[in-house]
């Protein structure tokens, strides 16, 4: 096949009047009993859709400077309500259609039950809100990209603090961590103000459409169908009684190992006595050891990273006005997913190239499933196949950092993969406390982190960074505010991600399988099914977390 090129891409921008004529069409469709050929037409049109809008969000990401870019994005997520209200109503009219048993023969009884959840999250009557959190997060976008941070003779953004802020001198470390939290308090008072106002403005959506507060919307919102905030809540139990103290016996060996006084919160991305490794060389020559690693792991990997390399589809350099942090998106109408980062020359470059390299090939691995419900699992499912390979890719992690720093490099990611679960549920656990009191003050908010941030992360010690110290650390996660609740999704899926590290200690080669196998099962199916499709044991269920847990801690010890 040719090889799609991402400069190619282009997608026609959709309309008030286009959306409308076009759904008018499916319903006369409808109307006459052709079913099978207004779920074929609607497909298609919801992948043109969705291909357009992504395309206009990841140009924003790439240069939220750009006033063409920030125009489109803004006409988008104004149009995104409109496109949702009729797509909600159609859903609607599938779902009341009197033959059940065809209607699911078609889609699949998964996909009804993903419809059945979208129709209670949407309603004309909150379609400004919508319309303005889209703007409000936006907002927040904009505000962490435009940090121009001087640190020894440069000037970076704050994802180019990374380097600095694992440096081997202690020095360094402490003043990139100044500066960096010297911008959030710097912005405070505007980064309180963006939440106070999406909080409030989530609660009231909630409460129009029905719900008590926003947490059982949002939970709809994310299409969680075989779980709920209980399950949650015991899940979050376990990594204070299982991970939390083992993630205190590793900081504090770390401590010893290095001679400090006490652990500082500068201290904590310092992992190994000798510098964190890093990659083997710049962007140019990660990618090309990648393509390397691919070809000796699996002939589809290789095969697809490829495609996405030849054809633009990769967008890693850290650059002035890009938007921080990573992500994979996707064009559903051509089949080829696109990775965004920003490399810095640390093991972040590593970790998220293979995590969004994850994303990617199972959206590959998936385009054929059929309908879009299908091409992406829920996000929980989803993260698997991300963190998955970044283990799975252990064995070849020589051609990345070097051969003299590969078991470095694992002994690095597998702690930190530790240390990240009490954070990640302490994330999930402050959201959960904030959507049930939305009336809550800015300083409120900030007190609840300090609270969670002692039973999760009870070593963590902010010397004179006072505004971290006074409970702001969670505004510099842009989860928190661009998509809410979604951040537990990242723990459950490592537990499941380290139960195919321990498969693939065992037998590599046979894990890869499961995996590759997963990751063409795409969103056929709900969370919990998916993961005991691939031989796994889900988060949820007793000792799960425990087992992977004890398997690190003898690795460690070891």
């Amino acid at each position: 096949m040719t090889t799609p090129r991402f400069a190619d891409l282009s997608f026609p921008t959709p309309t008030r009047e286009s959306l409308a004529a076009e759904h008018a069409a499916l319903d006369a469709q409808l109307d006459a009993g052709a079913v099978a050929e207004a779920l074929a037409a609607w497909d298609r049109g919801r992948r043109d859709y969705e291909s357009w809008a992504s395309l206009v969000h990841l140009r924003f990401s790439q240069d939220t400077t750009s006033t063409e870019a920030k125009a489109a994005r803004e006409y988008a997520d104004a149009l995104s309500p409109e496109a949702t209200g009729h797509e909600v109503a159609l859903k609607r009219r599938l779902l009341a259609l009197p033959d059940r048993a065809a209607l699911e023969a078609a889609v699949g009884p998964h996909v009804l039950r993903l419809w059945e959840t979208d129709i209670t999250t949407f309603d004309p009557v909150i379609a400004a809100d919508l319309e303005e959190e889209a703007k409000l997060t936006a907002r927040y976008t904009e505000l962490i990209a435009s940090a121009q941070i001087s640190i020894r003779g440069t000037t970076t953004n704050l994802s180019g603090l990374a380097p600095y802020a694992e440096d081997p001198d202690r020095a360094t470390r402490h003043e990139a961590e100044a500066l960096r939290w010297g911008f959030f308090a710097t912005h405070g008072e505007e980064l309180d103000a963006i939440y106070d106002a999406l909080v409030r403005l989530r609660h009231g959506m909630a409460r129009k459409l029905g719900y008590e507060n926003y947490l059982a919307l949002g939970y709809r919102r994310l299409r969680r169908t075989d779980y709920d905030t209980a399950d949650v809540a015991r899940y979050r139990d376990q990594v204070a009684e299982h991970v939390v103290p083992l993630v205190g016996r590793l900081l504090e060996a770390r401590r010893q190992r290095f001679g400090w006084d006490r652990l500082r919160y500068w201290d904590e991305a310092l992992v190994d006595p000798e510098g964190n490794p890093k990659p083997i060389g710049d962007h140019d020559t990660l990618v090309a050891a990648a393509r390397t690693m691919f070809d000796r792991m699996d002939p589809r990997l290789a095969a697809f990273y490829r495609l996405m390399e030849e054809g633009g589809f990769l967008d890693m350099r850290n650059r002035a006005g890009k938007a921080g942090g990573g992500f994979c998106t996707s064009f559903p109408s051509v089949g080829v997913p696109f990775i965004f980062a920003n490399f810095n020359g640390t093991h972040h470059d590593i970790g998220v190239f293979t995590h969004e390299m994850g994303h990617a090939f199972q959206n590959w691995e998936s385009r054929n499933l059929p309908g879009i419900d299908q091409l992406w699992p829920t996000m929980e499912a989803a993260e698997i196949h991300s963190m998955g390979l970044e283990f799975l890719t252990y064995p070849h992690m020589a051609l990345l950092v070097g051969e003299g720093a590969a078991e470095r490099f694992r002994r690095m990611h597998l702690e930190t993969s530790l240390a990240f679960l009490p954070y990640g549920v302490c994330v999930d656990h402050f959201q959960h406390e904030v959507y049930q009191n939305p009336e809550a003050t800015p300083a409120e908010r900030h007190a609840i982190w300090q609270r969670l941030e002692r039973r999760y992360m009870p070593w963590t010690d902010y010397g004179d960074l006072a505004w971290p110290a006074k409970g702001g650390r969670w505004q510099a996660k842009q989860h928190i505010y661009n998509s809410p609740l979604y951040y537990i999704d990242y723990t459950l899926a490592l537990c499941c991600a380290m139960q195919f590290w321990v498969k693939a200690r065992r037998d590599a080669q046979a894990a890869l399988a499961e995996y590759v196998a997963l990751c063409g099962r795409g969103g056929s199916a709900p969370f919990q099914a998916l993961v005991r499709s691939a031989g796994l044991i889900s988060p949820f269920a007793p000792g799960a977390l425990a087992d992977v847990v004890r398997e690190a801690e003898g690795v460690l010890a070891a």
